[in-house]
C-alpha cells in the first residue's frame, strides 16, 4: 500500500527526440509523447451497501436542491438570495450585507466539517455528496437506461453510425440537456423568486442575466457530468491534490488487503483455496471496471480515488460467489492493515486527538453561531453624516447637524421605530421621531439634531442615537459625532 505522501503524481522524465542518423533511409525521428492519451471510461453498474448509500445521498441532495426553491415560508420563498434588494432569506432569518460575518462562519464550518470527515474516512464528500459525483451518477444512470450496460455501450461506440446508434445518442443527449437546463433554471431560482422566473420564462421576459446564468450553469452541468466526469476529479478539483495533508495512517480509506489477496490469479469456483498457491483475488478486474475514475485499487492508495466504495461492493459480490470471506477490498486504515487490527480497534482509533480537536472546534463554532442568531436584534441601523451640511446655525441661535439613518427591518412584519439622541446638554431632535418600515425592508430617514449655541465648545463631540422597535421591544444604540463650529 502507498503512503499518503505518495499521492502526488509521479514525475515522468522527458525523453529527448532521437535524431535520425546519417545512414537512415529517411529523415524520420522517434517522438515520445509527454501526455497520456485520454481513454473513455465505461463504469460498470454495481450493487451493494456503498452503492445504496450513494443513491441515498443522490436522492437527498437533489430533493433539497430542486425542492427548496419551491418551498414557501409565510408569504415568500423560504430560501432566496435577493441580490438586487441585498437581502438573503433563509427560512425565518433575514440577513443583510452587514451580516457578512455569518457567511464567514458558514465557510469556516464547511471547512472544519471537510477536515473532520476527511480525517475520519477520507474523501467521503467526493464519493457521496459532491455535485460532480452526484450528477455524474445521474447521467451515467440515464446512459445505462438508454444505451445499455457497459459491454453494450462499448459495442455501440465501436460501431459505425447507424439509425439505432443515432437515435440512442440523440435521445441520451436530449435527456442530459433537459436535466441540465432544469438544473440551471433551479440554480437561478435561488436568486430570483422561482415562480416569477417560471412566469417570465413562459412569457419570454427573462432578463439577459437570468438567461445567461441558466445556460451557463446548465452547460457546466452538461459538460462536467456528461463528458468530463473523472477528468474534473483528477485534474480540475484541488481537493485531490491537498487531501494528503488531511490524511494520516488512521484515516479510513478504501483499501486492498494485499496480504490476503496476493498472489492473484484465476481459478475454478470449486477449487480449494488452501491447496492453491494463490491469494483470494481472482484477478477478475471488476474492481477496475466499476471505478468511476478508472484506477486499480490493488495498486494502493492513489490521489484519483474518490472513496466511493464501488470496488468494495463488487469485490464482496465476487467473494460471495467464490465462497470466500468478504473484505478483500474494504474501508480500513494503513495501521489496521499493517498490524492486523480488529474492527473494534479500528473504531476506537477514530476518536484520536486530531478528530476530537476538529469536533470540538466545529461544535463550538456551530453553538456560537446558533446563539448569535437567536439573540440578534431583528433590525439594523447605519448612521451616516450629511456631507453636504456638516454644521450650521439655524433660527433661534441653535447649532444643527444633519444625519441620515438607514433602518433595516429584518422582522417579518412592519415595525414602528422611535428615534432619540443624547450626549450633549440640550440636545434635541428637530425631525419626525417615529418612522414605519415595512417587513424585511430598509428605509433612509433624514434626522436633524440641534443644541443651544453655547451648549458645548467648538469641536467634535460624541453622541448616541437610540432606535427603539415596537414589537418586539428592542433598542439599538449607534455612535456618531456632533460638530460645533468655531
Amino acid at each position: 500500500m502507498k503512503n499518503a505522501s505518495e499521492l502526488t503524481p509521479k514525475v515522468i522524465p522527458i525523453v529527448p527526440v532521437a535524431a535520425a542518423t546519417a545512414g537512415d533511409a529517411d529523415d524520420s525521428a522517434e517522438v515520445t509523447s509527454l501526455y497520456v492519451a485520454h481513454q473513455k471510461i465505461y463504469p460498470r453498474s454495481v450493487t451493494g451497501l456503498f452503492a445504496q448509500w450513494r443513491w441515498v445521498m443522490v436522492v437527498i441532495t437533489q430533493l433539497v436542491f430542486y425542492g427548496l426553491p419551491w418551498f414557501e415560508w409565510g408569504q415568500r420563498q423560504a430560501v432566496l438570495f435577493d441580490l438586487g434588494a441585498r437581502r438573503f432569506y433563509i427560512f425565518g432569518i433575514v440577513l443583510y450585507p452587514q451580516d457578512f460575518i455569518y457567511l464567514t462562519a458558514l465557510l469556516v464550518i464547511s471547512a472544519l466539517s471537510l477536515f473532520l470527515f476527511t480525517a475520519i474516512a477520507g474523501r467521503l464528500w467526493c464519493g457521496y455528496a459532491c455535485p460532480q459525483t452526484v450528477y455524474s451518477e445521474i447521467f451515467m444512470w440515464i446512459e445505462r437506461k438508454v444505451e445499455g450496460d457497459r459491454s453494450a455501450r462499448i459495442r455501440l461506440d465501436g460501431e459505425s453510425m447507424s439509425l439505432e446508434k443515432l437515435v440512442k445518442k440523440w435521445y441520451k443527449h436530449f435527456l442530459w440537456i433537459s436535466l441540465s437546463m432544469w438544473t440551471g433554471f433551479t440554480f437561478v431560482g435561488y436568486f430570483t423568486p422561482i415562480r416569477e422566473l417560471g412566469m417570465e420564462f413562459f412569457l419570454g421576459r427573462m432578463s439577459s442575466w437570468e438567461v445567461f446564468w441558466v445556460f451557463f450553469y446548465g452547460f457546466a452541468t452538461y459538460g462536467n457530468a456528461g463528458f468530463m466526469r473523472e477528468q474534473v476529479c483528477k485534474y480540475m478539483c484541488p481537493y485531490a491534490r491537498f487531501q494528503s495533508a488531511m490524511f494520516d495512517k488512521d484515516t479510513l480509506i478504501v483499501t486492498y488487503d494485499e496480504q490476503r489477496g496476493e498472489p492473484r490469479g484465476a481459478r475454478s469456483k470449486k477449487a480449494d483455496l488452501s491447496t492453491l498457491s494463490l491469494g483470494a483475488c481472482v484477478d477478475c478486474t471488476l474492481c477496475v471496471q466499476v471505478c468511476p475514475t478508472g484506477i486499480d485499487i490493488r495498486k494502493g492508495l492513489q490521489y484519483e480515488c474518490i472513496g466511493c466504495g464501488a470496488c468494495a461492493d463488487v469485490c464482496d459480490s465476487v467473494m460471495d460467489k467464490m465462497g470466500y470471506a468478504r473484505g478483500l477490498v474494504k474501508y480500513s486504515t494503513q495501521h489496521a492493515m499493517k498490524q492486523g487490527w480488529s474492527h473494534a480497534q479500528v473504531v476506537r482509533q477514530i476518536f484520536r486527538p486530531r478528530v476530537l480537536l476538529y469536533t470540538g472546534l466545529l461544535l463550538s463554532i456551530i453553538v456560537a453561531v446558533g446563539i448569535s442568531l437567536a439573540v440578534r436584534t431583528p433590525f439594523k441601523v447605519d448612521v451616516v453624516r450629511d456631507r453636504a451640511s456638516l454644521a450650521r446655525i439655524v433660527a433661534g441661535g441653535k447649532i444643527e447637524n444633519n444625519y441620515r439613518l438607514q433602518i433595516m427591518n429584518a422582522a417579518e412584519q412592519a415595525q414602528k421605530f422611535t428615534i432619540s439622541a443624547e450626549g450633549l446638554p440640550g440636545l434635541q431632535l428637530d425631525s419626525e421621531p417615529q418612522v414605519i418600515v415595512a417587513s424585511t425592508e430598509s428605509k433612509w430617514v433624514s434626522v436633524r439634531l440641534q443644541v443651544p449655541y453655547d451648549a458645548a465648545p467648538a469641536g467634535s463631540h460624541p453622541i448616541h442615537f437610540s432606535i427603539s422597535a415596537s414589537a418586539p421591544a428592542e433598542t439599538l444604540v449607534e455612535k456618531s459625532v456632533f460638530l460645533v463650529p468655531r
